[in-house]
């Protein structure tokens, strides 16, 4: 399928904003999605790192979505004609916390459209940069990466797994299923049918499974660090994504805190131990 990356590189600059209230009841039923018995958070209260992602939801009418469940593209994202879309990463810096209650604002701007050829043909990056303010100040900046690609040939080799390290301080298996999925793409609003949608992800784009979140995982992540340092602040998060996880099987989640005593390393991992995502937190 042909990439057009002039006419993509267009899109670069182009801005959206978005504004929302940060109220409890989305963050009880995260808390209540990933297990959590946590109080039901009152005004003023702070929004944990990365639980930002419960607002500015996308509400494209029905008739807006694609067939992939994603909205179609060519409004705010460039139209890119490769079906398959993911969410490789993002770094954040955390400059203040949300706070329950607060009205909010997201600015949303097209950095980098680029292209490469990769293993299975062309690869589409595409760099957003959001900016989060509140009243009266940023609270968050972040940089989010999408890579979109074409779907695999039958027989095509998949690409050789990163063994994730060993020496892990905190561990946390995850068992995951239709409901987890089913509930963590109703809380973003996410119609993007490979997480539910069993027939479609594994005889359209090729899958063995329901796909895990991106988004879940690295939350997930900052999860693991807040339940074993729960007075920590986090000022900076960065986050890759290397290998899909899939609901056939179990994942951990795992980290440790290094010698400085600021850097968190985290990382996740399928059960064969190969590395699906690597993060890195920064501790004020």
């Amino acid at each position: 399928m042909g990439v057009d990356i002039e006419h993509l590189k267009q899109w670069v600059g182009k801005t959206e904003s978005r504004s929302d209230q940060a109220t409890p009841t989305p963050i009880a039923a995260l808390s209540a999605t990933l297990d959590r018995d946590d109080p039901l958070l009152k005004p003023g209260d702070p929004v944990p790192p990365l639980w930002h992602w419960l607002y500015f939801l996308p509400l494209h009418r029905q008739s807006a979505i694609g067939p992939d469940g994603h909205a179609q593209r060519g409004a705010f994202l460039p139209p890119v004609p490769l079906p398959r879309r993911m969410w490789a990463g993002g770094r954040l810096e955390f400059i203040r916390p949300l706070r329950i209650g607060e009205v909010m604002t997201r600015t949303s701007r097209i950095v980098k459209v680029s292209t490469k050829q990769g293993r299975t043909g062309p690869l589409v990056f595409v760099l957003v940069r959001h900016e989060v303010a509140g009243t009266g100040s940023v609270a968050l900046t972040e940089e989010h990466d999408i890579v979109y690609r074409e779907n695999p040939q039958p027989g095509a080799p998949a690409p050789a797994p990163q063994v994730a390290p060993g020496d892990h301080a905190w561990a946390r298996e995850i068992r995951p299923d239709d409901v987890l999925l089913f509930r963590y793409s109703a809380l973003t609003f996410n119609g993007h049918r490979i997480h539910y949608d069993r027939r479609y992800v594994t005889e359209v784009e090729g899958y063995p499974g329901l796909i895990v979140h991106g988004p879940l995982i690295a939350t997930l992540l900052l999860d693991l660090l807040r339940c074993n340092r729960p007075h920590a602040t986090v000022s900076r998060f960065v986050f890759r994504a290397v290998k899909p996880l899939f609901d056939v099987t179990p994942f951990s989640v795992c980290g440790r805190l290094e010698g400085d005593g600021k850097t968190v390393k985290l990382w996740a991992k399928d059960a064969e131990d190969w590395l699906a995502m690597d993060a890195t937190a920064t501790l004020a």
